[in-house]
């Protein structure tokens, strides 16, 4: 996690950013799936806890080789026109850390409670008891709108980002960029 490498979308009069980003992100998604590697973190170095926005770049953080394999690899293809590609920089001597993670919303109640007759093999009314219709949660998080794969159903990946952090923790990286335990530099 050594070194960094900046993607920043340029909107025009029909992409806005927060849409060229979930087109960028997905097809992110989708090179760290073939590339295998658990050793690419995301981060949103213009994330604004105010306006509940990712912002318009998506920054990688791994080592130089890996990132120089994204900078050349042809996985933007299709949006590579609205997007500025930095350098492979070094991450700064003074930054602070922190988790850029997932955050899986249980906002249907109907799934809940199929899911919890199956397991506990319970009622339907015992469910209702346990998880009435007004505990959908409703969540402050910005988000990532892709397409998943299996299905083709459209879902919101909402991003959590932790406290910051002196020290960097070890991890993985899903194959989404995020980890629950591991850091990237915050700068």
């Amino acid at each position: 996690m050594n070194y960094y490498l900046d993607l920043k979308v340029v909107p025009d009069s029909e992409f806005n950013s927060q849409t060229l980003l979930n087109i960028l992100f997905g097809k992110l998604h989708f090179a760290l799936v073939n590339l295998g590697d658990k050793n690419v973190g995301v981060s949103f170095p213009n994330f604004s806890e105010e306006n509940n926005r990712l912002g318009d770049c998506l920054r990688l953080h791994s080592n130089s080789d890996s990132l120089d394999m994204l900078a050349k690899n042809n996985w933007m293809r299709g949006i590579r026109d609205y997007t500025v590609i930095g350098e492979v920089n070094p991450v700064p001597e003074s930054v602070s850390y922190r988790t850029v993670s997932r955050y899986q919303v249980k906002s249907n109640p109907e799934k809940e409670r199929r899911r919890l007759i199956k397991r506990k093999n319970i009622t339907q009314e015992e469910a209702m008891k346990l998880i009435p219709d007004n505990t959908a949660k409703r969540v402050k998080l910005p988000y990532i709108e892709m397409k998943s794969c299996s299905r083709g159903a459209r879902f919101k990946l909402f991003i959590k980002h932790s406290e910051l952090l002196e020290k960097p923790a070890e991890g993985v990286f899903s194959k989404y960029g995020l980890s629950a335990t591991a850091t990237i530099p915050w700068f």
